[in-house]
């Protein structure tokens, strides 16, 4: 068995990730087949903590098509990265991984709410942390929320879970002919406008020296991998 590289990952999801094969919602074989995912690399002895986006459900980002100002669509996207968060909790519970949801802004009822101290505790103890709500504030996107949250929480790398293999020069899936590109430094991304991250949230991973590696989610045992020094993906890192 393969030592771990990284014992403190944060481990970003879109919300379009919980589709499979559907339109809208949630696909409960997503559900398992992630819950398996995180359940190997949490035997293995990481501590892992998630942030997941929304999209399948409401993009604040898509708030002129419905009528809605900006400020309030984007609350309504936090509320539907609760729900990601509360079906993910369900299905890693039903594996045997213990989680603990944590929400931006208060939702006794439901999660706890975000405290730096008690999530590095949860994962000291073993416990998957689940981020909900994002960071509470409009105009931020997920992305941004795993940067902020991986490093206050101490994390060792963050991993990007996308459609594609990696970030490519050209977007891949109209252009054939696009190059994957095995490793970027932060500013060449910046730079090139490419598709790893949003701005702010590579930002804030490179004043942190977080690296972060861009991969397919449906590869399995690609977390693994990546926490165990593999070569998967694209690794964005400085110089």
């Amino acid at each position: 068995m393969a030592a771990l590289v990284y014992r403190r990952a944060l481990l970003k999801l879109s919300g379009e990730a919980l589709l499979g094969e559907q339109g809208y919602g949630i696909d409960p074989r997503m559900l398992q087949y992630i819950a398996a995912e995180i359940r190997e690399v949490h035997q293995l002895g990481a501590e892992l903590a998630l942030v997941i986006g929304g999209g399948n459900i409401f993009r604040g980002t898509e708030a002129e098509v419905y009528g809605i100002e900006r400020a309030t669509a984007d609350y309504m996207g936090m509320l539907a990265t609760v729900i990601n968060s509360l079906s993910l909790q369900s299905a890693l519970e039903r594996v045997g991984v213990v989680t603990r949801v944590q929400t931006a802004f208060e939702m006794k009822a439901v999660a706890e709410p975000y405290i730096r101290r008690r999530a590095i505790r949860h994962l000291e103890k073993g416990r998957v942390v689940i981020f909900a709500g994002g960071t509470g504030n409009p105009y931020f996107t997920t992305d941004t929320t795993a940067a902020l949250r991986a490093a206050e929480i101490g994390a060792e790398i963050v991993l990007k879970a996308t459609k594609v293999d990696g970030v490519y020069d050209a977007d891949p899936l109209q252009h054939p002919e696009a190059v994957k590109l095995p490793c970027l430094t932060y500013l060449e991304a910046l730079q090139r406008g490419l598709k790893v991250m949003d701005a702010t949230a590579i930002s804030l991973c490179m004043e942190n020296r977080l690296p972060i590696v861009v991969f397919n989610l449906r590869h399995a045992g690609a977390v693994r991998a990546i926490l165990e020094g593999k070569p998967v993906g694209t690794l964005v890192k400085g110089e």
